[in-house]
């Protein structure tokens, strides 16, 4: 039961050792994309978070089995191949729920899918999700709050994944799912470049997909005629682990987080560096000594591998306690700043 309120006793600076855990932006489109597995998908590291639990009822809903072993592992196994309608109450409760649109269509060649739902945070279109799909040779047709759509075989295409305020991660993410299973060959040009969006493609790869130019804005896809199952594990959540950071930071403590990436967090750990924290890498952790009083700094919000839109709230914290006067900016989600009059 979630509490009416939280009553909080500060002035601790954080110290000690926290691991951080798997990632949920990554996570959630693997998971969908386990929808065009011709066998079993165990994924480690999943987190165990209400997201998770909202997809795993989706997947569910549209033929999956979907369950947590002792150790700790995420089993998706698809067991039935006709339902094809993610209904609008899950997926209205976040916007990765649309990530089963692309799956759909390539495995089973039908899908009806709700428009997505999510965090009120500016204008999330998806236009470019059903423009790039379309090129690929999918009928779609928005009815009564749904993406309805059909293919009797997607064909590669070249399609463009930016838009007015970059690359779609998303859009990347469900393209890329058809694209696999695609005849022929795609290209997405504008491609999301995030670590979430590789990792997706990893996993892809893992189950017999043949995917190149991860992590660049020209991703080149040769379909396949069908996908096998894999055993991943995802990648460590850099969200979760610059957050922790801030956290060490604006309490003012000395403390490492572990299992995490360095190198996904390269312009936050510069940031942190310029208002005055010392930094210690080594591959899978860091270690981050607050300074006395942080130093004033300019801070906008960019696609990867700009500072994450995700922590801007976090860094105005940290900044309302620096020596000066520090802007922000969000090149990602203005609308973000709702925070702010809270």
């Amino acid at each position: 039961m979630i509490p009416e309120s939280l009553c909080i006793t500060g002035g601790r600076p954080l110290h000690g050792t926290v691991a951080t855990s798997g990632s949920k932006n990554a996570a959630l489109p693997i998971m969908a994309a386990s929808i065009l597995a011709r066998q079993p998908v165990v994924l480690e590291g999943v987190p165990r978070l209400t997201d998770v639990d909202t997809l795993a009822e989706i997947l569910r809903s549209l033929g999956l089995s979907v369950s947590w072993s002792q150790e700790g592992t995420l089993e998706l196994a698809t067991v039935e191949l006709d339902p094809v309608r993610a209904d609008y109450e899950l997926v209205s409760r976040m916007r990765a729920g649309f990530c089963v649109l692309g799956p759909l269509l390539a495995r089973r060649g039908r899908a009806a899918v709700s428009l997505p739902g999510g965090c009120a945070i500016g204008d999330r279109p998806v236009d470019l999700h059903l423009a790039a799909l379309t090129a690929l040779g999918a009928d779609l047709k928005v009815e009564h709050g749904y993406v309805v759509g059909r293919t009797e075989q997607l064909v590669g295409a070249e399609v463009q994944l930016s838009g007015p305020r970059g690359p779609t991660v998303t859009g990347t993410a469900n393209v890329l799912c058809a694209a696999a299973m695609a005849r022929g060959r795609s290209v997405l040009y504008g491609a999301a470049v995030e670590p979430e969006v590789v990792d997706l493609g990893r996993f892809l790869n893992a189950m017999g997909a043949r995917i190149e130019g991860l992590g660049t804005s020209t991703i080149e896809v040769e379909g396949v005629e069908k996908l096998g199952g894999a055993d991943y594990r995802i990648i460590p959540d850099r969200i979760e682990a610059a957050t922790l950071l801030l956290a060490i930071a604006v309490t003012g403590g000395r403390a490492t987080i572990e299992d995490l990436v360095p190198g996904h967090l390269d312009a936050v750990l510069n940031a942190l560096q310029r208002s005055g924290c010392r930094i210690k890498t080594t591959e899978n952790s860091v270690c981050l000594t607050a300074p006395q009083r942080p130093r004033a700094q300019n801070i906008s919000a960019q696609p990867y591998p700009g500072i994450p839109t995700d922590i801007q709230a976090q860094w105005m914290a940290f900044l309302a306690l620096a020596d000066g006067r520090s802007t922000i900016s969000d090149e990602v989600f203005p609308g973000r700043f709702m925070h702010v009059a809270e």
